[in-house]
């Protein structure tokens, strides 16, 4: 008989956030699920593993074909957890989300989600993180369930290519449904950082990072610029930090 496959499920707003509920809920059918979720918010986490405190795993729930774990470490402990001691065997996928909040643009690099799903993509297992441009911690997911189901099933059926993931990112949910999916590239945008100084009770400074966020990016092609028309954005992301334009241009000939 063949097996159904497995599925690891993780994200970096902890276990009792409403968007891995909705994303287990949305994919609970489609096979052996493994849930692995931190106890606390992990946003911002990248791809940071822990190596200096010890590391908890309690299980809280075994039912047929569904394990949920709750860890005290980051989004990638809990995808290397998950693929060297909790699952049974390498999962067939690794599925993030649905964070609270835009992963487009750069934020992929301090993104928790997405340092999930590029830590399965090291071992070549597929994955796919899902976020929702509405950082509110009571977010509208009503609008993403044919796309969850459509994509995840895409790369159940297919795979992806060695080292690459998906990041995927929805619109804020609104009046108008949204307008379908776009392959994209990633936007050029940067954050516009900017620390408050402050005083605690004692009269000690402390910083709190603050800022803006600023595309400057016109092109058509780009998921910020789906996200703004309405579409819901995919970008193909991958480990390899490379440079291959520039490779054989830079020369330190002396």
């Amino acid at each position: 008989m063949t097996k159904k496959p497995l599925i690891l499920i993780t994200n970096d707003d902890g276990i009792n956030a409403p968007g891995l509920r909705k994303l287990i809920s949305l994919v609970k059918h489609l096979g052996e699920i493994i849930v692995i979720a931190s106890e606390h918010p992990m946003s911002g986490m990248a791809h940071a593993v822990t190596i200096q405190n010890p590391l908890r795993v309690r299980l809280l729930t075994e039912e047929t074909d569904y394990k949920e774990y709750l860890t005290t470490g980051t989004p990638v402990d809990n995808v290397k957890l998950g693929k060297h001691k909790l699952a049974s065997r390498l999962p067939d996928l690794i599925l993030s989300g649905i964070n609270h909040g835009s992963n487009a643009a750069v934020n992929i690099i301090y993104s928790g989600t997405m340092g999930a799903v590029l830590e399965g993509a090291i071992d070549r297992v597929p994955g796919i993180g899902f976020s929702l441009d509405d950082f509110s911690p009571h977010a509208d997911f009503s609008h993403v369930d044919v796309y969850v189901i459509a994509i995840t099933k895409k790369v159940l059926r297919e795979g992806l290519p060695k080292g690459v993931c998906l990041n995927v990112n929805f619109p804020l949910n609104s009046s108008e449904p949204l307008k379908g999916i776009k392959v994209c590239r990633q936007a050029d945008a940067r954050w516009i950082e900017e620390f408050e100084e402050r005083q605690d009770p004692h009269g000690r400074t402390y910083y709190w990072l603050a800022g803006r966020f600023e595309n400057g990016d016109d092109r058509n092609d780009t998921d910020e610029k789906a996200l703004a028309d309405n579409y819901v954005s995919v970008v193909p992301s991958h480990t390899d930090f490379t440079a291959h334009d520039y490779v054989n241009k830079l020369d330190f000939s002396l």
